[in-house]
């Protein structure tokens, strides 16, 4: 059983756990500093955190995450340095508790966390009483990645970055795939709504079960991927994370048939829907080339406002320690 550190700070002002944990007016203040970071002079800038570390400690195999807030804390003069269960004593079986009091004792300021249990971030901070940004926690959250989608929203549809209860009104986002292991899905289906938006969950129902619609209120299940398209304003498409089927049997062909966003469908259903993906993407599989890489996709746009929002988290965690 784990224990406390002495004295521990919880629910440390600059960690961001949940997407839960902000306020329209915190979430619109990220922005402006996302904005600010970017526009800033890079000698400027990367005075902002000079001689502060910032510790990434993974769990579990990244690229996009793992490699723009490794980027964005470089950007602002950060020290970083990578801990991974493959190249540390997590493998020989160490704990979190003690991995993350040996990375305070070494004088990280700041832990950036992704692990394959819901809560552990929340255990971290506890212990360590240290800034915690989760980078993905099991099946729970993965607040970053919600901010840097809202921001990749506002952008392609030319709204305002100042947030409020109605900037999203009107507008439906439709999440396909595999919502049930999906901590995307959960922070986007949190947050969106509180913008307005409507929300639609699509998928096979084990991949979608209707346990999925207590997430937040308001949000829906469609199981016709066609008839949630041609409502849709965004199409945020998900990865079949097999590593988590754990049993589950999924008939891919048939997938693809009913699920598959392909150029076709995206013409036919939704010819004006902006496309989104978290990545990694699976070509053939949930999305089709021409759709990932057509004029439609904001996949690259994304991994862009990705280091902008971690940046801005970055800031905001050492700011306030």
């Amino acid at each position: 059983m784990w224990t406390a550190a002495p004295n521990p700070v919880t629910n440390h002002t600059g960690s961001l756990l949940s997407i839960d944990d902000l306020s329209l007016d915190q979430i619109t203040a990220l922005l402006a500093i996302a904005k600010d970071l970017e526009a800033e002079p890079h000698s400027a800038r990367v005075q902002r955190l000079a001689g502060r570390i910032v510790a990434l400690l993974f769990y579990e195999s990244s690229t996009r995450t793992r490699t723009s807030f490794e980027l964005a804390a470089k950007l602002l003069g950060a020290t970083t340095t990578l801990v991974s269960d493959k190249s540390s004593s997590i493998e020989k079986g160490e704990s979190l508790h003690d991995t993350g009091l040996t990375l305070r004792a070494l004088g990280a300021e700041c832990i950036i966390l992704r692990s394959n249990y819901s809560g552990a971030p929340e255990l971290l901070a506890r212990v360590t009483g240290l800034p915690v940004l989760n980078a993905g926690d099991g099946m729970h959250e993965h607040p970053s990645q919600a901010l840097l989608d809202l921001r990749t929203m506002l952008d392609r549809l030319g709204l305002p970055q100042t947030i409020r209860e109605t900037t999203l009104q009107g507008k439906t986002i439709v999440i396909t795939g595999d919502i049930r292991h999906s901590r995307v899905a959960r922070s986007n289906a949190l947050l969106l709504p509180r913008l307005g938006a409507r929300v639609i969950l699509c998928g096979p129902p084990e991949l979608c079960p209707r346990e999925a619609l207590s997430i937040a209120p308001g949000v829906e299940i469609e199981r016709d991927f066609e008839q949630a398209l041609r409502q849709a304003d965004v199409a945020m498409m998900l990865r079949i994370q097999r590593e988590r089927l754990q049993g589950l049997h999924l008939d891919t062909a048939d997938y693809i048939e009913r699920y598959q966003l392909s150029a076709e469908r995206l013409s036919r259903c939704a010819p004006r829907a902006l496309v989104m993906h978290p990545g990694p993407m699976v070509r053939g599989l949930e999305i089709d080339s021409a759709v990932a890489d057509g004029p439609h996709s904001a996949i690259e746009q994304q991994v862009r406002h990705g280091l902008a929002i971690r940046m801005a988290l970055l800031q905001r965690a050492l700011a306030s320690s």
